[in-house]
């Protein structure tokens, strides 16, 4: 007799041998049935169009990043035939930037139509108060049109000078960073958290070059020598949205760079805080949205970098 007419005998007669051992069955086609299910879940990440336990802001700023996700990869795809402008030295603007954050706008303006917008290349530049959104269509322009998959939608809400929350969203890699103020900083769902690297030696920095402005690039050499030895290297891959979203995650262990404007670094200034890191201008103080000048790293590679950067720093 087979082992499949054996089964099926078993299945038929209800002995109670039978009964047993087609009850094991039932309860191995079960667990298998779960563990399937289990590691299923883990491949796939949570649904990005319904974030669950996050306020209506956030969700708000996700579905416009989305949204407008799309239309970036529209404009990636069909990249040559982009018309670019030049807003000045190396600093370039597309129809795909235009397109992107109209998008953005419209769906924030549909929420919460009475918000204030501080955008990069639209005119609708509001002042610091009250409640506001900050954009930036597309970070990273310039890798953008040379076809590189770094560059992300950034979207920050304030309220006067205090973040509320943010995302970060690399359409070309389906990365969807978020952060709430004190509920922590997410990728796709799972919680970030700094490096706990604690020695320069041990990390990975990154920064950006303000190559448009011949002084301040002048200014940054020397900070950039100073902590290029004692690190484990320094990138700079063009995107201070992403910089910062890499630091909040660990891939990075700290970032810094002059000259930014607060569209570049509102969100990923979030969603390093709420990693559990420190971010502050060059003076060690609050003010980077103002100034420009940004530092961000978990709290004892930030102490060591600002202190570099202060002697450096011309």
């Amino acid at each position: 007799m087979t082992k499949k007419t054996l089964r099926l005998q078993l299945f038929v007669i209800p002995t109670k041998a039978g009964i047993q051992t087609e009850t094991k069955h039932l309860r191995c086609a079960l667990a298998e049935t779960m563990i399937k299910a289990r590691f299923a879940a883990k491949m796939v990440s949570p649904d990005p169009k319904v974030l669950m336990n996050v306020s209506p802001h956030l969700n708000v700023a996700v579905r416009a990043a989305r949204s407008a996700g799309r239309e970036a990869l529209m404009f990636f795809k069909h990249r040559h035939d982009l018309t670019i402008e030049a807003k000045g030295a190396c600093d370039f603007v597309t129809e795909a930037d235009t397109t992107v954050e109209k998008e953005v706008i419209r769906q924030l303006h549909k929420a919460y139509p009475n918000y204030g917008i501080l955008a990069e290349e639209s005119s609708r530049k509001q002042p610091q108060a009250g409640w506001r959104w900050i954009i930036d269509p597309i970070d990273g322009t310039t890798n953008f049109i040379h076809g590189l998959p770094h560059f992300a939608i950034s979207i920050a809400l304030a309220n006067d000078n205090e973040l509320h929350a943010a995302v970060v969203f690399n359409p070309a890699t389906d990365e969807l960073f978020t952060a709430e103020r004190g509920r922590g900083a997410f990728l796709n769902g799972q919680r970030l958290r700094v490096t706990r690297s604690n020695r320069l030696d041990q990390s990975l920095l990154a920064t950006g070059f303000p190559i448009n402005n011949p002084e301040r690039t002048r200014k940054h050499m020397p900070i950039v020598s100073a902590l290029l030895v004692p690190s484990r290297g320094i990138r700079r891959l063009g995107s201070a949205a992403l910089d910062l979203a890499f630091v909040a995650s660990g891939r990075y262990d700290g970032y810094w760079e002059p000259g930014l404007n607060p569209w570049d670094i509102a969100a990923g200034v979030l969603l390093v805080l709420e990693a559990g890191g420190l971010v502050t201008d060059f003076d060690g103080e609050q003010h980077y949205l103002d100034s420009g000048n940004i530092v961000a790293a978990s709290p004892t590679i930030h102490r060591l970098m600002l202190t570099t950067i202060q002697s450096a720093w011309g």
